[in-house]
C-alpha cells in the first residue's frame, strides 16, 4: 500500500512537512513518511493555553501535545519546531466563534482552523522550508485527476472521515497537501503506531472543539465575552410567551433538553432572534426545512459552478458532520448558492457548513461547501440576512 504517498521527486531528495498535533494520527504519519526514505520536519503549532485545557485529556495541541510531539519526534529522528500560533488562532478561529454563537449561530470552528490556519499559514511556512509536500493526519482521500490537479475524496473509513472539515481547501492548496491515512481504518493506524513503537500509541484522540477543553463552549464565552449572556424570552411559535431564559448563548436549533420550559407537549429550539434575545420553540415537525442558502462556497467540481449547476445539479450534502449525506439540488443564482433538500432535514441552523458530494457512497468525491446564512421549510428560496461579521461569499 503506497498510503497516498505519491510525491513527486526521490524520496531521499525529497523534504516533506509534517503538521503534528501529539496525537497518533500525526505520529503514525510522520514515521510512514520516515520509513518511506523522505526527509521529514515535524511541525506543531501552539494555538492556545488556557491553564486547565494544558492537562486536559483529549485537548489537542496545548502543553501535554507539544511535549508528546516532540517525544515522537525524538523517537524518530527527525527535525521538529513549534510555532507560537497562539494570536493567529485566537483572531481566525476563537473570536469568529464566538462572535457567531453571539448571533445565534452554530459555528464550527474546526473549518475555519483548517482553512485559515492549518492549510493557509502552516502550508506557506513548508513552503518557506523548502517542503514538497505538507501532510497531515486528516482521515480524507486524495487523488491524482487525469487531466491535471488532486481531488478530495471521502475516507475509507466512515466513522473515521473528517472531509466535512476540510471542504474549504482550494484547488491550490490540494496540489501540496497529502493525507496518508484516508484509505485506512483506525484500527490499522493503532497497529501501525504500536509496530513503530511510538510513544503515543494508545493515546485518546483529540475532541472535536480543542480549545473547549471543559466541553462546554458557554465557557469560554463567558471568560472572554461576559457581556455576551443576555437575558430574554422563550417564544413559542405561535407567539406565547412561555418563560425567560439566561441568554441565547445556551441554546442551539433542534434542543430539546434544557429549554426550561414545559407545556405537556415535547419543545424543540426552532430558532434564535438575537436582535429580540429571543428563543422560539416549537414542535418538532417545525424543525423540517427543505431549502438553505449558502455563502462563503468554496467550489471543488471539475467545472464552474455556476456552468455545473445548469438548471439544476443533483447531488448530496451533509449539515452536519455526524450525518450521512441526503439527496439534495444545488442552484447557483444571482443571489447565491441555494440547496434544495429533497426530503427535507432538521435541526439546520445558521453559521453550520453545508458540505457536497457528488454521490452518498462511502468514498464519495466532495465537491465543496458553504457556510448556511439561511433556511426555509418551503422550497422558495430562502430569505437572507448577513451576519455582520461574516463575509458572504
Amino acid at each position: 500500500m503506497s498510503f497516498g504517498l505519491d510525491i513527486e521527486g526521490r524520496p531521499e531528495a525529497t523534504r516533506v512537512v509534517v503538521a503534528m498535533s501529539g496525537g497518533v494520527d500525526s505520529s503514525v504519519v510522520a514515521a510512514l513518511l520516515k520509513r518511506a526514505g523522505y526527509e521529514v520536519i515535524g511541525v506543531t503549532l501552539q494555538l492556545y493555553d488556557h491553564g486547565e485545557a494544558t492537562h486536559k485529556k483529549g485537548a489537542c495541541c496545548a502543553g501535554r501535545d507539544i511535549h508528546d510531539a516532540r517525544a515522537v519526534a525524538a523517537k524518530l529522528g527527525i527535525a521538529h519546531f513549534v510555532l507560537d500560533y497562539e494570536t493567529r488562532f485566537r483572531e481566525a478561529v476563537i473570536e469568529p466563534f464566538i462572535d457567531s454563537y453571539i448571533a445565534g449561530e452554530t459555528p464550527v470552528p474546526c473549518v475555519a482552523c483548517n482553512q485559515q490556519v492549518k492549510f493557509a499559514d502552516l502550508l506557506e511556512t513548508a513552503r518557506d522550508l523548502g517542503a514538497a509536500a505538507l501532510a497531515t493526519g486528516h482521515y480524507v482521500e486524495s487523488r491524482a485527476l487525469p487531466g491535471g490537479g488532486r481531488a478530495l475524496f471521502r475516507a475509507r473509513d466512515p466513522e473515521r472521515d473528517q472531509s466535512y472539515f476540510l471542504y474549504g481547501t482550494t484547488p491550490e492548496e490540494l496540489d501540496f497537501l497529502r493525507f496518508p491515512l484516508g484509505a485506512m481504518p483506525k484500527s490499522e493506524v493503532r497497529a501501525l503506531a504500536r509496530e513503530f513503537d511510538l510513544p503515543v500509541a494508545d493515546k485518546e484522540d483529540s475532541q472535536d472543539i480543542c480549545f473547549v477543553p471543559s466541553g462546554r463552549y458557554t465557557d469560554v464565552i463567558a471568560r472572554l465575552r461576559p457581556e455576551a449572556a443576555e437575558p430574554g424570552e422563550i417564544v413559542h411559535l405561535d407567539g406565547r410567551v412561555l418563560g425567560k431564559h439566561p441568554g441565547i448563548v445556551h441554546f442551539t436549533v433542534g434542543q430539546r433538553r434544557g429549554i426550561g420550559v414545559a407545556t405537556g407537549d415535547p419543545l424543540y429550539v426552532l430558532r434564535l432572534d438575537p436582535t429580540r434575545r429571543q428563543v422560539i420553540v416549537g414542535p418538532r415537525e417545525a424543525l423540517e426545512v427543505h431549502r438553505i442558502h449558502i455563502g462563503g462556497v468554496n467550489w471543488l467540481g471539475d467545472e464552474p459552478i455556476e456552468i455545473a449547476a445548469g438548471d439544476g445539479l443533483p447531488v448530496f450534502v451533509r449539515v452536519r458532520s455526524t450525518r450521512a449525506p441526503r439527496p439534495a439540488t444545488l442552484f447557483a443564482r444571482a443571489s447565491g448558492v441555494e440547496i434544495e433538500l429533497n426530503d427535507g432535514e432538521e435541526g439546520v441552523a445558521p453559521g453550520q457548513a453545508c458540505v457536497i458530494y457528488d454521490s452518498a457512497d462511502d468514498r464519495a468525491r466532495l465537491l465543496g461547501g458553504g457556510v448556511i446564512r439561511a433556511t426555509n421549510r418551503t422550497s422558495e428560496p430562502a430569505i437572507v440576512r448577513e451576519p455582520a461579521h461574516l463575509t458572504a461569499g
